[in-house]
C-alpha cells in the first residue's frame, strides 16, 4: 500500500552515528554537525593561531563534528587573504592546539581542503601571478570581490591549467591530508562546490577545454 500525504519518516539527531567505512570509522555521540565557515584570522602566513583554538573549542560539545573553515592545499590555492594552510610545518603546528582543543572536549574535526581557482587574486599569489583555473574564463560578471591583503579587488582573468601542471595539484591535495593526519585531524573534507576550482572543472560554462579534462563537463548556470 503506498504511503499517505501525511507519513513522514523522522531521524533522531541526537542519536549516534558512525561515519567512514569499516577502517577506522568516527564514531560520534549525535548528528548535529557544524559546517564549514569562513574566518580568516588567519594574516599573511595561514596559519592557525590561539585565537583559532579558542574560537573551535567555544563551539564543539561532546561527542560532535566541527568542519573547519576552507583550508589552502598550498601557497597557489589561496583565494583569501587571512584563510588558514595546511601546506607548510608551522601550519601544521598551528593547527594542533586547534585539534587538541576539541578533542579534550570530546569532539571530534575534519578540515576542509581547498583550491580556491580562478577566485584568486594575483595579491594573494606567490610572486603576484595570476590564479588558475580549467580555462582562462573571466569572472567580470560574477558580483563580488577577491578578499587581498590591501582590501577588496576586482577579479581577474585566470591563467588556465597546462594539462601537465593537473597531476602537481592532486599531489597538493595528498600532502595536504597528509598534514591534516599530522596535525590531528579525525579526517578532511574536500570544497568541490561554489566555483572553486574543482567545480571549474565540472562546469561547461567555466571549462572550455579541449583535452580529455573536458569530458567530465555538466551543463551549469555558474558564469
Amino acid at each position: 500500500m503506498a504511503p499517505s500525504a501525511n507519513t513522514t519518516s523522522t531521524t533522531d539527531h541526537f542519536s549516534a552515528f558512525t561515519l567512514g567505512g569499516k577502517k577506522d570509522p568516527v564514531q560520534l555521540k549525535h548528528r548535529v554537525v557544524m559546517a564549514p565557515l569562513t574566518r580568516l584570522r588567519t594574516g599573511e602566513a595561514g596559519t592557525p593561531t590561539d585565537l583559532v583554538a579558542q574560537y573551535y573549542s567555544q563551539r564543539i560539545s561532546d561527542g560532535g563534528l566541527i568542519i573547519t573553515e576552507a583550508t589552502n592545499i598550498s601557497a597557489t590555492a589561496r583565494g583569501y587573504f587571512g584563510a588558514p594552510g595546511l601546506f607548510e610545518q608551522d601550519q601544521i603546528k598551528g593547527w594542533e592546539p586547534v585539534t587538541k582543543a576539541i578533542h579534550d572536549k570530546g569532539g571530534k574535526v575534519f578540515v576542509q581542503l581547498i583550491h580556491t581557482g580562478r577566485v584568486g587574486h594575483p595579491l594573494n599569489q606567490p610572486n603576484e601571478k595570476l590564479p588558475v583555473s580549467s580555462s582562462a574564463t573571466s569572472m567580470e560578471n560574477v558580483k563580488s570581490h577577491a578578499v587581498t591583503r590591501e582590501g577588496r579587488k576586482d577579479y581577474v582573468t585566470p591563467r588556465a591549467l597546462n594539462i601537465d601542471e593537473i597531476p602537481g595539484i592532486i599531489a597538493d591535495y595528498k600532502h595536504a591530508a597528509e598534514n591534516a593526519i599530522a596535525a590531528g585531524f579525525d579526517g578532511v573534507e574536500i570544497h568541490a562546490a561554489n566555483g572553486y576550482l574543482l567545480e571549474e572543472f565540472l562546469c561547461d560554462s567555466v571549462n572550455k577545454r579541449t583535452d580529455k579534462t573536458r569530458r567530465r563537463a555538466r551543463p551549469t548556470a555558474m558564469s
